[in-house]
């Protein structure tokens, strides 16, 4: 009976009861529920409340009134309360209040300023002083200087630094190691350090078994999509903690374990990926968007595990005094790399980023405290890069964009980008970048076999 809803800012806009359907299953999710099914029959009852209400009006005679968001989603509340589901209520309740300290620009529960990496930004800031490239128009005179080359030498040094470090204090901790996490938001850098590490720790005797995180995806068919029809594959909860904990376990306790494969074009585990076996000294390596998240590991004895965040902690500001946000760097990355090895349009990719940042700041960011060491993996040359491949696109991002009021995030994105693109020199002599940089992992011609 109900055609319409009260958006919050007053908009009337069609009712979906799908909608209610994919918030329920993404805070069961949350919680370790898979079953959509339940989802879906909860949210039938929401639908039934709320036409009673509407039934009890008009016979009431009371003028038809569209229910509200807070309407709809009090109701919410109440069916997973009294259907017993407490778990997956209280995960949507503190849902909706992260949602509602971010409207009110207050701070997250998650992302507060405990989870800053303060010392991190110092050493970058110093850097970025020393070599006069604290903002986006040095880039400018460093091409017309003709000393490009040397800036991109210079921050491929300083990262190489941040392994160096890195190395040290894994060597003071070697023995007793059973696994190595490395952990951090998408295209942050993760796969390049790990082949460094490895690399690295194999002239020391140990080698670095991994263990395909993704692998352990659940089969798409029990994972649900968003009203936009696209999956969420950056939650923890996408992943089999329970079976990929076990087989943690097991191989710590010498024992052999076949690792699942994920057949991504089927979106399903199908078969064995690999029959695994530590040798004495052998070491756990996991590369995981996810790894600073306990559950996912909680198997294995803290002392018996190292933790590494990787991260683009740029200190490098724009025309308008604005430090460029990590997370756009991020992104802009991960489109250049999906439409050069996975033929993903970059149009996909922003669409798809608010999935990307919720869960950063839900699993990943809000945990980057809990890490041993932190690196670094911003290069300010990189962003020449990345205008160079990008820019033809956002003006068509933006003018598709404009007037959607359910893409605003998408459009925020694409007109901060733009504007940030109209202040980088034009640039696209790729070359300066070494064949082991770490740029190479998302622009190509790396000496590293990636995929």
């Amino acid at each position: 009976m109900i055609e319409t809803i009260v958006k919050r800012d007053g908009r009337l806009v069609p009712f979906d009861p799908q909608k209610i359907t994919f918030a329920i299953m993404r805070a069961a999710i949350a919680v370790g529920g898979r079953d959509q099914a339940l989802a879906g029959r909860v949210a039938d009852r929401v639908v039934a409340e709320l036409n009673r209400r509407h039934e009890h009006a008009a016979a009431e005679g009371l003028p038809p009134s569209p229910p509200s968001v807070e309407e709809v989603q009090d109701t919410v509340e109440k069916m997973l309360i009294e259907g017993g589901h407490a778990k997956t209520a209280k995960a949507y309740i503190l849902y909706r209040y992260e949602h509602n300290l971010k409207r009110t620009k207050k701070e997250s529960l998650t992302y507060s300023a405990e989870n800053v990496p303060y010392r991190k930004l110092w050493e970058a800031l110093c850097w970025a002083l020393d070599k006069r490239c604290y903002s986006v128009a040095h880039l400018h005179d460093f091409i017309k200087e003709g000393r490009i080359t040397e800036l991109a030498a210079a921050c491929e040094k300083f990262y190489e630094k941040e392994i160096e470090t890195l190395l040290a204090d894994i060597l003071e901790n070697l023995d007793a190691l059973k696994l190595i996490i490395i952990a951090g938001p998408s295209s942050s850098g993760k796969t390049t350090t790990t082949i460094k590490i490895t690399e690295a720790l194999k002239e020391q005797g140990k080698r670095l078994v991994p263990i395909g995180a993704d692998n352990y995806f659940f089969d798409l068919e029990t994972h649900p999509k968003d009203a936009y029809g696209d999956y969420d594959f950056e939650t923890p909860q996408a992943l089999d903690l329970e079976l990929f904990n076990e087989h943690l376990g097991r191989l710590i306790a010498d024992e052999t374990v076949d690792i699942p494969y994920y057949n991504f074009k089927a979106g399903r585990r199908d078969g064995t990926a690999a029959r695994v076996k530590l040798l004495p000294g052998d070491i756990i390596l996991v590369d995981s968007l996810h790894g600073l998240y306990e559950p996912m590991t909680e198997a294995v004895p803290a002392g018996a595990k190292y933790k590494i965040y990787i991260e683009t902690l740029a200190q490098m500001k724009d025309a308008s005094g604005s430090f460029i946000r990590w997370t756009d760097i991020r992104m802009m990355r991960r489109m250049v790399r999906d439409m050069q090895f996975r033929n993903y349009n970059p149009r996909q990719t922003l669409l798809h980023w608010y999935l990307v940042r919720r869960a950063e700041l839900r699993h990943i960011v809000s945990r980057l405290r809990y890490a041993g060491s932190i690196v670094n993996s911003f290069m300010p040359y990189e962003l020449l890069f990345l205008k160079a491949r990008l820019a033809p696109f956002f003006p068509a991002f933006i003018k598709e964009l404009s007037g959607n009021p359910d893409r605003t995030d998408a459009l925020a994105r694409a007109e901060r980008i733009q504007a940030l693109f109209s202040q980088i020199p034009d640039w696209n002599d790729e070359s300066i970048a070494p064949p082991a940089s770490l740029l190479r992992e998302f622009i190509g011609g790396s000496i590293y076999d990636y995929h």
